[in-house]
């Protein structure tokens, strides 16, 4: 059984939403069945259906969230430091080409979210960071070419 690295935040995330399927979506979900049944015929029912369908993804889901929790590292980024970048580690990098400034933080896969600065440790970006420090200079293959990032700091919060 391998080890799932996430931060502390992201394993409370992953709580947060397994405790939330639990004890309401599920709730709800029977609810709609009972209701769906209710109202007779279920195989031209289309409430029924899909109440059904929304139960077995809640069920899914709650699956892998508990498996995810089962086999998480949760590392305290409070208690990193260091001035190369490694997981957790926040990066302000700026792109070479068009002096535009990013900040990622390193996270694990299942708490990733590009679009609010968290990336995934698996991905090519973060694969070419770890390791360097403060002035390197990293080149990332992207779907567009590559692109070239100066690392601007390095920092654990």
């Amino acid at each position: 059984m391998e080890k799932i690295p996430m931060t502390a935040a992201g394993f409370k995330g992953l709580e947060d939403e397994l405790n939330r399927l639990k004890n309401v979506d599920r709730h709800e979900v029977i609810k709609a069945i009972a209701e769906a049944r209710a109202h007779g015929d279920l195989s031209e029912n289309a409430e029924y259906h899909a109440a059904k369908e929304r139960q077995s993804f809640i069920e899914g889901r709650v699956m892998e969230l508990e498996d995810q929790i089962g086999r998480a590292d949760v590392i305290d980024i409070s208690k990193l430091s260091g001035s190369s970048v490694k997981f957790g580690a926040t990066v302000t990098l700026v792109d070479e080409d068009t002096d535009e400034e990013r900040k990622y933080q390193i996270v694990g896969d299942v708490e990733s979210d590009a679009k609010s600065g968290r990336i995934s440790l698996s991905s090519p970006i973060a694969r070419a960071l770890i390791g360097k420090t403060k002035g390197d200079t990293v080149e990332v293959a992207a779907p567009g070419g590559a692109r070239s990032y100066e690392i601007l700091k390095v920092e654990f919060k």
